[in-house]
């Protein structure tokens, strides 16, 4: 995990959402390689805008984005009443650094941010990685069932 770095942005990420910087506050056009880190390793991601992703992130409480020099290898956000709830959302690491404790590092940081951290629940939703989270302290709750609009 040599030049690895873990950034946690200001809230609504405005260096990396207007200005592209990443690792060692270089200009990285790191909107493109949120883009393609989405792209290229969710399905669940795909097809995002630039301009949607740079809304993301201005409404989102917490970002935080993993580098290795320049490349932006990992990925993940909160958003936060700063109370009651906040949800997890968008946590990516690249697949070919997949298993090395980098989502670990990622949701750790989410859950350790000021801005969360004493929040009575942390939700998120996942299709494919629930054993992942269980292993850092969430559980599968079968009393509320996932409802969705789907407004498209």
């Amino acid at each position: 995990m040599d030049q690895i770095k873990l950034i946690k942005h200001h809230k609504g990420a405005p260096l990396l959402r207007i200005f592209g910087i990443g690792h060692k506050l270089t200009i990285f056009d790191g909107i493109t390689q949120l883009q393609n880190l989405l792209e290229n390793n969710t399905f669940w991601a795909t097809g995002r805008s630039k301009s949607q992703i740079c809304k993301m992130l201005s409404n989102s409480t917490v970002v935080v984005s993993v580098w290795h020099k320049n490349q932006l290898i990992g990925f993940g956000r909160a958003t936060s009443d700063h109370v009651f709830r906040a949800v997890l959302w968008d946590v990516v690491i690249d697949a070919d650094r997949q298993g090395l404790g980098l989502g670990k590092l990622i949701v750790e940081a989410l859950l350790t941010n000021k801005e969360i951290q004493c929040v009575e629940k942390v939700y998120l939703m996942t299709t494919n990685s629930s054993e992942f989270y269980k292993q850092l302290g969430f559980k599968i709750n079968n009393k509320q069932s996932l409802l969705i609009l789907n407004k498209n």
